[in-house]
């Protein structure tokens, strides 16, 4: 054992990479057997039992490095024991498509052991005699299906234990990018906290920046000519895409099709390196300055007009345009970016002082005045930190106004505060083709502005369209006009109708001299359960925009319809849907409101049937709140983002369903059926995997942990302890049948 005998090793490592037959199963599940010692007299002390359900995963630290097309992972975990005896770490780890383990190696008296190989049964009958020894052994064991079981043994209680496994993965290939997985572990102890993530990759040799489209991925930093993004405290798999560029750009597609005749597909395009000669931009900045942004505000915005100006290049134009009750600008016609200039325009902006009032209709008339000619890209940044309370007041006549004298300006809105008109901001921007940036006071404005202003440094294409050869794309988001800049990566997401082998996907635009053109091939097949994020993530993109428009036009059956079903097929929170979360053991009476007696309220019962009042419901959403989420969903390149902006941080997603915990169990929020069946499976039994292979929807909810409850459409399905071990063909059939 790593050169000592095993009579004199402390701590003993086991790891197992054969397949375990599948009447062992059930015995590598039973609770480890306790020694009985057997006395003469009292006392009599006994040793100490594992004990489930005290030990948590308290840390999971995931490194991924990239070398060729190998990756080679490293996963660290820090298991605690929060109980008052001696506990053991038992779960899952289910390893990427491919992957091959290559080691584990526990920390034992301040230094990490590794192990070697034996055979299954050998290796567990060592295991749990070291254990009735209160030794400190671990044990990997292959439970097919990609899946190792890991078992830690002793932790004593308040202590910590590390274990790092090794395992490596050839990068699958998607389209013009690399794709890396890196799943979560399931079963005892991790449900509680995330995962740190970190990605490293070559700097050049033709990768472009890594994104996710499942998880918020900070921006990436160079570490010894190597790219390192992070990802912070993430549940469920994590998946990261690299573009791999060669001459042109990269293009990926993914595809989600749940049923026949319901597909979705993600499009993404990492602009080639070199784009050619840029686009010139006519670029005008109007900034408020009336008397509500005194102070910190009006220094963040000055900050932020001093950030723009820096991203000029000198074929770029500028205006800068002050407003309160009157209306000032730096000069009255376009001013070229030279070094004069704009050290001219970052003294002007110095000197501006907050006072008077708010007059954003004539603002407007002075910023879209200057006409942009063919050939230049206009833009109109627009900052605001209130309703107009001088000059033209009507929400309507104002956006109507901008539409009317907009011609083919981009428009990026920004309103700080809650007191701004966000419907007239969010409008602006989408009859504009920009984006509507809702900041609360004590967000940085500064940060926000800069953002956008350095996405928009560098025009790559504008006007873009994506078609598909083969199959038929409907309701692109983002809907409207879409411009693709240099350095940033292209999110395109569609439903699509129909199925085809390599079907040709083309994405087109203007470029700065020329029209430009990027085609790619992929198959968009009838019916793929993967990759189930891209359908949610349509969806919530097209919630934001649904939810703009109701605000444009008022509520419509059609859009209020469309509202409410993708709210409720896609666990999406919307103006038209909520969740009601309850404390374990109460009820809602069934005269609540829109039931069948009328509107009432809702009146929670006990496990006692005493009548309990209702908590005092949540404030509505103000319609500041409302216009940033709904323009964060459509800007939403990831779940993470997704997630966000809905402050989803009380439940968990999964499989494109919404879970909370209910007295230890996550339960689906999906309305159980009238008539359903309840089936009970016992986690990591034959009868567990054999329904993860039959259905692999159930994956991703049976990730969340042992106590699962996840419905179907006319069959509920309960991990628990006390469930059944195996389902016949027949069973799993009518499972099948019935989700």
């Amino acid at each position: 054992m790593v050169g000592r005998t095993l009579g004199a090793l402390r701590a003993i490592v086991m790891c197992s990479l054969f397949a375990v037959p599948a009447q062992l199963l059930n015995a590598q599940v039973r609770p480890i057997p306790c020694e009985t010692r057997i006395c003469a007299s009292a006392p009599c002390p006994q040793p100490p039992c594992p004990s489930d359900g005290r030990v948590e995963r308290t840390g999971r630290e995931v490194r991924v490095v990239l070398d060729g097309r190998v990756l080679s992972y490293e996963v660290t975990e820090r298991w605690t024991n929060r109980g008052r005896s001696i506990g053991e770490a038992d779960y899952v780890l289910p390893l990427p498509r491919g992957a091959a383990f290559e080691d584990l190696a526990l920390m034992i008296d301040g230094e990490m052991v590794t192990g070697e190989i034996r055979g299954a049964g050998e290796a567990r009958r060592i295991y749990e005699e070291i254990v009735r020894r209160q030794r400190d052994p671990a044990l990997v064991e292959w439970m097919d299906h990609g899946v190792l079981r890991t078992r830690i043994f002793p932790i004593q209680p308040g202590e910590t234990r590390t274990v790092s496994v090794r395992f490596r993965a050839v990068a699958e290939r998607e389209g013009d990018a690399l794709r890396i997985d890196v799943p979560a572990p399931r079963g005892q102890g991790t449900q509680r906290g995330g995962t740190t993530l970190a990605f490293e990759w070559p700097q050049g040799d033709g990768y472009g920046d890594a994104w996710s489209p499942t998880h918020e991925l900070r921006p990436a930093s160079v570490v010894e000519r190597r790219r390192v993004a992070r990802v912070e405290d993430a549940t469920g798999t994590v998946t990261l895409l690299l573009p791999v560029r060669s001459a042109g750009a990269a293009m990926t597609v993914l595809t989600h099709a749940p049923r026949r005749d319901e597909g979705y597909v993600l499009i993404t395009l990492a602009p080639p390196a070199q784009s050619g000669p840029a686009t010139p931009r006519d670029i005008t900045f109007v900034i408020d300055v009336s008397g509500s942004m005194s102070g910190d505000k009006l220094r963040q915005a000055k900050a932020a007009g001093r950030q723009l100006l820096n991203s000029l290049g000198r074929s770029d134009r500028f205006r800068l345009v002050a407003f309160s009750t009157d209306v000032n600008d730096f000069a009255e016609e376009w001013s070229v970016a030279t070094p004069g200039n704009l050290r001219a325009a970052e003294a002007w902006l110095d000197g501006l002082a907050a006072v008077g009032g708010t007059n954003i209709g004539a603002a407007l008339a002075r910023g879209l005045e200057a006409a942009t000619p063919a050939g230049r890209l206009g833009l109109l940044l627009f900052l605001t930190d209130g309703a107009p309370t001088v000059g033209e007041q009507n929400p309507a006549r104002l956006a109507a106004y901008a539409a009317e004298h907009r011609d083919d300006r981009r428009v990026f809105t920004f309103g700080l505060g809650a007191d701004v008109n966000a419907s007239l901001l969010e409008q602006l921007a989408l009859d504009g083709a920009g984006t509507a940036h809702f900041v609360r006071p004590q967000e940085d404005v500064e940060r926000i502005v800069g953002v956008v202003a350095q996405r928009i440094t560098r025009p790559v294409a504008t006007d873009v369209r994506v078609r598909a050869d083969g199959v038929t794309l409907t309701q692109v988001m983002p809907a409207g006009r879409i411009d693709l800049f240099a350095g940033q990566e292209l999110t395109i997401l569609a439903k699509y109708r129909g199925n085809a082998d390599a079907a040709r996907i083309t994405v087109s635009g203007q470029g700065a001299s020329a029209p430009v053109e990027w085609t790619t091939r992929a198959d968009f097949p009838a019916q793929r359960t993967a990759d189930a994020f891209v359908g949610r993530l349509w969806a919530t993109q097209r919630v934001g925009w649904l939810s703009a428009e109701r605000r444009k036009s008022g509520p419509s059956a059609e859009v209020d319809d469309e509202l409410k079903a993708l709210g409720e097929r896609w666990g999406i929170p919307t103006m038209l849907t909520s969740y009601l979360v309850l404390e374990p053991g109460m009820v809602v009476d069934n005269a609540m409101s829109g039931g069948r007696g009328g509107a009432r309220p809702a009146v929670m019962r006990g496990a006692m049937g005493a009548a309990v009042p209702p908590a005092s419901p949540a404030p509505a959403p103000t319609a500041f709140e409302e216009a940033r989420t709904a323009a964060a969903q459509r800007t939403a390149r990831s779940m993470g983002e997704a997630d966000k902006a809905m402050d989803a941080t009380r439940t968990r997603r999964a499989a494109n369903r919404l879970f909370v915990l209910r007295d230890s169990t996550w339960v689906d929020t999906r309305a159980e059926a009238a008539q359903r069946r309840l089936l009970r499976v016992r986690p990591y039994s034959d009868a567990y995997f054999a329904l993860m292979d039959r259905t692999p929807d159930l994956r991703e909810a049976f990730a969340l942990g042992d106590n699962v409850e996840v419905r179907g459409r006319a069959v509920t399905i309960v991990l628990a302890s006390d469930g059944v071990d195996r389902l016949s063909a027949t069973d799993l059939t009518a499972v099948a049948r019935d989700w």
